[in-house]
């Protein structure tokens, strides 16, 4: 009987033949990505670490430490970001921390390590919608942000990490201040507890401090308890942890 397969038809069974042979082969482990000393920097937290507000999501802060290189050149750099909104302290130490690994993975090569920080404005909040105890609060807040430096610190020797304090939204309520205070004490304490250049507290209170148009809580329309920046905002955020990151 003739062969009725055309010379097209000899090409196509050739190529899903060389195909399935291909896949049936053993192929090499490779690594999730090929850049082995390339910088990584990743960034934990709350909605502020998580640019909520910004519009686009890339004028948040750690988006303008990524793209204007403040870390290391963007061709040279691998950005890690796992921060979520509304993440209190200890699901930044639970559910964020354990993420770590993957972003600092070994890859057979020596490469820098940085960490960005925003944790503590939910707890605080916690005194403000749920009547907590701020004692309790902050003791809480204290004991999750030492472990989360602690591991960090334990398991990546070399890591610089850098934690922002929180500005005051001169919220419309009695002790707003006095709440803010306390908050950024306690993360101050926390910091200041490992007496190390590589923990370093990124001053965002006093660059907020007697200044007009960053926050969402001063445009007409917004909720009273609207604290979130606008993108100018969080280009001060940026600017702020830029010179604390340069200044090493």
């Amino acid at each position: 009987m003739k062969n009725s397969t055309t010379p097209f038809g000899h090409l196509t069974l050739r190529l899903l033949a060389g195909a399935i042979l291909a896949t049936a082969l053993p192929l090499p482990a490779q690594y999730w990505t090929s850049f082995e000393d390339n910088t990584r920097y990743l960034a934990l937290g709350d909605s502020i670490s998580a640019s909520y507000g910004a519009k686009p999501v890339t004028q948040g802060f750690t988006h303008h430490l990524y793209q204007n290189g403040v870390f290391d050149n963007i061709s040279n750099l691998v950005f890690c970001s796992v921060a979520v909104p509304n993440a209190l302290s200890s699901d930044v130490l639970q559910f964020q921390m354990p993420l770590a690994r993957l972003c600092f993975a070994p890859t057979g090569a020596p490469f820098p390590k940085f960490v960005t920080l925003s944790v503590g404005g939910n707890d605080a909040f916690l005194v403000l919608e749920k009547g907590a105890n701020p004692q309790e609060v902050f003791a809480k807040l204290y004991a999750n942000l030492s472990n989360i430096i602690g591991s960090l610190r334990t398991e990546f020797t070399e890591v610089k990490i850098y934690i922002m304090n929180y500005w005051d939204p001169k919220l419309p309520v009695p002790g707003g201040r006095d709440l803010v205070l306390a908050l950024n004490g306690t993360i101050a304490a926390a910091i200041a507890s490992f007496h190390s250049r590589d923990v370093v507290l990124v001053d965002v209170f006093s660059a907020f401090e007697g200044q007009t148009g960053l926050l969402l809580i001063e445009r007409k329309g917004s909720s009273p308890m609207q604290i979130h920046p606008t993108n100018a905002g969080y280009q001060v955020i940026a600017a702020t942890f830029a010179q604390a990151i340069r200044a090493k």
